[in-house]
């Protein structure tokens, strides 16, 4: 059994196929093997769960249920686990803590200056003990922890909506990682698809104010209390989040365009968001779009 992908399977914008542990992939003859493989038979077989990747003549699998691996430049989503001295230790789903550091957040006045000791007797005031953002990666320190930073005002604190976890696997590389899904009835949705796995559904923000037209509001900014959220948007943000579970249950890799459809299905359909989670329903909602973005994508 020959491999038989083009080169956008391989991690590129297409669907990677997923293989199982047993599976044949390809002719040890032709192929050599790599992590998550094994040759029996002069075949190569699959011995984890995962995307099948290939680099020159060299098959490897990248099993679905693993760490985070941070790349420079990637979107994550995180919560803070510990407040030390000039800076913040975040949870980002990989090995170990991520590290933001009070010189790489935005301060009140939104000038770019030197960090003072009232800003760091201040830390607590800007991010504390549970607290979810989204934030950059910026570089790594020598022991391999991230270095992150919210200098952009379209990255920071979390408000307005709930965290889902997925594979980070099943997290496509994507131009935004910022999308807006319209739940009809003058109701959006923001998701925010961190590249490590965590994915925040929250109500929509229009970007005017998300980008701060008129200045660094730093009270709204760091600020720790939820709005008040509509009984429509509720609903919308609860089916977004019981479609992106149903979509990782079934091994399908999320984008702005599979997400789109699958709402689309569910409003169409006038599915609740708790009926999403029992088995037959998210059968049919992934064998109903199987034909299109999911095909080659889920496994049951």
């Amino acid at each position: 059994m020959d491999l038989d992908y083009d080169d956008d399977a391989l991690g590129g914008s297409g669907n990677a196929r997923i293989t199982s542990p047993g599976e044949t992939i390809t002719s040890s003859q032709d192929f050599m093997r790599g992590h998550g493989t094994y040759v029996e038979n002069e075949e190569v077989i699959a011995s984890v769960a995962g995307t099948i990747e290939r680099v020159n003549k060299l098959v490897t699998v990248r099993p679905i249920s693993t760490r985070y691996n941070p790349e420079v430049g990637d979107l994550v989503v995180g919560r803070i686990t510990e407040v030390q001295p000039k800076r913040w230790k975040v949870d980002a789903n990989s090995r170990q803590d991520a590290v933001l550091m009070l010189s790489s957040v935005n301060l009140p006045g939104g000038v770019q200056r030197r960090k003072l000791e009232s800003d760091e007797l201040q830390m607590r005031n800007f991010f504390e003990e549970g607290d979810l953002l989204v934030a950059e990666v910026q570089a790594f320190f020598a022991d391999g922890a991230m270095s992150l930073h919210t200098r952009s005002l379209k990255y920071g604190k979390l408000r307005n909506g709930q965290l889902v976890s997925i594979p980070p696997l099943l997290v496509r590389r994507l131009k935004s990682h910022f999308l807006a899904l319209h739940a009809g009835g003058g109701v959006d949705v923001d998701v925010i698809l961190g590249l490590n796995g965590y994915v925040w559904v929250s109500r929509h923000v229009e970007k005017s104010a998300q980008e701060g037209e008129t200045g660094f509001d730093a009270e709204a900014v760091y600020s720790n209390r939820n709005d008040d959220i509509d009984s429509p948007t509720r609903t919308a943000i609860a089916r977004v989040s019981n479609i992106i579970r149903v979509l990782a249950d079934h091994v399908v890799p999320l984008s702005d365009a599979v997400l789109a459809d699958a709402y689309d299905w569910v409003a169409q359909q006038d599915i609740a968001a708790s009926a999403l989670l029992r088995a037959e329903v998210g059968e049919a909602l992934v064998g109903a779009l199987g034909g299109g973005v999911f095909a080659g994508s889920s496994r049951k």
